[in-house]
């Protein structure tokens, strides 16, 4: 189990290093790996200027893209919620890995993209975080929203409104965070 209860509040019995780990074990490849490590670093500095569960943060981003151990595509976050799943992850996890693809994806885009019928849009700030931190690293290199808007432009075409919630959630951290 990854979260366990305290006394006070959820404890992580996982570290940074037992998530990479977990990472390697599933046949997760370097590069992801590496990818994973970024994305973390960038969330857990956005937790921290957020006030959100940096810890939470931390081991969600390290483990959000777990699934491309078994898939490919935007199904790699349902996949990697199973997996979560299967190993016996804490619900907050979970939800993190599943809800961390482009800044959310409403339940008509999902079953139309091919997804369980679902609604996909982070919910809590710390999902939000992990979502918008993978959007904001391409590979290991940090990029600035107008680059993350131009990427998704350039794969989902000008007027996909998954721009739109990238921006929004954007603001709504900047908002939190202070991220420009």
């Amino acid at each position: 189990m990854l979260l366990g209860r305290g006394s006070m509040k959820y404890r992580l019995f996982y570290n940074m290093q037992s998530a990479i780990d977990l990472l390697r074990k599933v046949n997760c490849p370097q590069n992801l790996i590496a990818h994973c490590i970024a994305v973390a670093e960038l969330a857990s500095e956005m937790a921290e200027r957020c006030g959100a569960d940096r810890e939470l943060v931390l081991i969600g981003a390290l483990l959000h893209d777990i699934g491309y151990a078994r898939s490919h595509g935007i199904k790699h976050a349902v996949v990697g919620a199973e997996i979560a799943r299967e190993l016996g992850m804490e619900g907050r996890i979970v939800d993190i890995i599943e809800r961390h693809i482009g800044a959310g994806i409403p339940s008509d885009e999902a079953e139309a993209q091919g997804l369980p019928k679902k609604d996909y849009m982070p919910k809590t700030l710390e999902e939000k975080i992990v979502a918008h931190a993978d959007n904001l690293i391409r590979h290991t290199t940090r990029i600035t929203i107008d680059e993350a808007i131009e990427d998704v432009q350039h794969e989902l075409g000008a007027n996909h409104p998954a721009i739109e919630r990238m921006k929004r959630l954007h603001d709504e951290l900047d908002g939190l965070c202070g991220l420009r």
